[in-house]
C-alpha cells in the first residue's frame, strides 16, 4: 500500500476591501429575460425535418410577410430554432444596447454563419423589454462534440435593444438595504461600524448576517450617499472556497486553504497529515519538488510548516500519479471529516 503523509497546520484571512466590492444595495439588480427565435444562414447545419416546430415557425414568420406556405412543404436546413437569453442590468434606458446568449432547442448540429432574426425578449411578467437581432458570434464557445466548428450555443454583443425600462426610484428614497455578498455577523457588524464611523452618527444598523439598513443624512441626496458608502473601506473576513468541476478534474482553490491534522485512506493511498518543523534536505530519498514540498521514495509528501495549502497537496498528488478523480475524493473526504475548513463547491 503507497502511504502518502503530509505535515500541515491550519490558518484564516482577512483582506481589506470597501463597502461595494462585499455588498450590494438591495433592488438594484439584473432582470433576467428570455425569448424564442429563429436563426438562419446556416450551411446545412439547421434543425431536421424531425423539428416539426421550426418549419412551424418558419411558416409563421412568412405569414408575417405575406407568403402563405404549409409547414410540410418546407426542406430548408438552413434554420434554427433557439432560445435567447439576456439580462437586462439596473437603470437601461430606452436605446440602450445588451448582449444575448443564443442557444439551440432542436437538433441544428451548429450555429456558426447564423443570423438571428428579430426576437422579441420578455421578463418573468410576459412583458416585452429588448428586441434581439443580429449576427452570432461562436468564438471560444464549444458545443456538441467540443469542437469549433460545431457548436450549438453563440453570442450577440450588443445585439438587443432596450425598448422598455423598469423604473426604479432611487432618487427619491430615505432609506435602503445594504445586502452583503456572504453572511456573516461579523462582517455584518463591521459594515455596520465603519460606515457610521465615516459619517460620525447612526445611519447604519445590522438587523441580520446578511442586510444592514441605511438611512439617508438629510445634508445629502441618495445618490451622493450611496456613492460614499460604497468606497468606505471595511475589514472584511473572507471564507475560504475550493471550487472542483468533477466533468474536467479541475481544482481551484485560495494558496492559503490548510489541512488539519487526520489520517485518509483511499483505495492504495493512505494520507497521513501531521505537523512538522522542518523540510528534509534534497539529496538520497528525498525529492524537493521546491523549497516547500518534498516527495521521499516510499511515496510520502512532506509540506513545510505553514506551507500545507491544497494547492502543494494536490500538486504533489498529481506528481505521484494521482488521478484528478482520485484527488477530488481525498479533497471532499478531507472535507467531510473537517481538516478543511474551507467551503466546498461542486459544479
Amino acid at each position: 500500500m503507497k502511504r502518502i503523509v503530509i505535515y500541515c497546520l491550519l490558518s484564516y484571512s482577512l483582506i481589506s476591501a470597501t463597502i461595494g466590492e462585499i455588498s450590494e444595495f438591495v433592488g438594484v439588480r439584473d432582470n433576467q429575460l428570455i425569448g424564442y427565435g429563429l436563426v438562419v444562414g446556416l450551411n446545412g447545419t439547421g434543425d431536421s425535418s424531425s423539428s416539426f416546430y421550426t418549419y412551424q415557425s418558419i411558416s409563421n414568420m412568412l405569414q408575417l410577410m405575406n407568403v402563405k406556405i404549409d409547414p410540410a412543404s418546407i426542406k430548408s436546413k438552413n434554420v434554427a430554432s433557439v432560445m435567447v437569453t439576456a439580462k437586462l442590468p439596473p437603470f437601461t434606458r430606452q436605446g440602450d444596447k445588451i448582449s444575448v446568449v443564443v442557444s439551440s432547442i432542436g437538433d441544428a448540429k451548429s450555429l456558426e454563419g447564423g443570423t438571428l432574426i428579430m426576437t422579441p425578449l420578455k421578463g418573468v411578467d410576459g412583458v416585452i423589454y429588448a428586441l434581439a437581432q443580429g449576427p452570432i458570434s461562436v468564438g471560444g464557445i464549444s458545443g456538441r462534440g467540443g469542437t469549433p466548428t460545431h457548436v450549438t450555443a453563440g453570442q450577440i454583443p450588443n445585439g438587443a435593444v432596450v425598448e422598455r425600462e423598469i423604473p426604479y426610484d432611487l432618487y427619491s428614497q430615505e432609506r435602503i438595504k445594504l445586502s452583503l455578498k456572504e453572511p456573516s455577523f461579523s462582517n455584518a457588524i463591521s459594515a455596520e461600524k465603519a460606515i457610521n464611523r465615516y459619517f460620525g452618527n447612526k445611519v447604519a444598523t445590522a438587523i441580520d448576517p446578511k442586510t444592514v439598513n441605511l438611512n439617508k443624512p438629510e445634508s445629502m441626496s441618495m445618490i451622493q450617499f450611496l456613492a460614499t458608502v460604497e468606497n468606505i473601506d471595511i475589514n472584511y473576513k473572507t471564507k475560504s472556497k475550493i471550487v472542483i468541476n468533477e466533468r474536467t478534474g479541475t481544482i481551484v482553490s485560495g494558496v492559503d486553504i490548510e489541512v488539519s491534522p487526520i489520517v485518509i485512506t483511499h483505495g492504495k493511498i493512505t494520507i497521513k497529515v501531521n505537523p512538522v518543523q522542518y523540510l528534509p534536505q534534497n539529496g538520497g530519498t528525498i525529492t524537493r519538488l521546491d523549497n516547500d514540498v518534498a516527495i521521499d521514495s516510499n511515496g510520502r509528501i512532506l509540506t513545510r510548516k505553514n506551507q500545507n495549502n491544497i494547492a502543494n497537496i494536490t500538486r504533489s498528488l498529481k506528481k505521484l500519479g494521482a488521478k484528478p478523480q482520485d484527488i477530488i475524493s481525498i479533497i471532499q473526504t478531507m472535507k467531510e471529516a473537517g481538516a478543511i475548513q474551507a467551503d466546498l463547491e461542486i459544479i
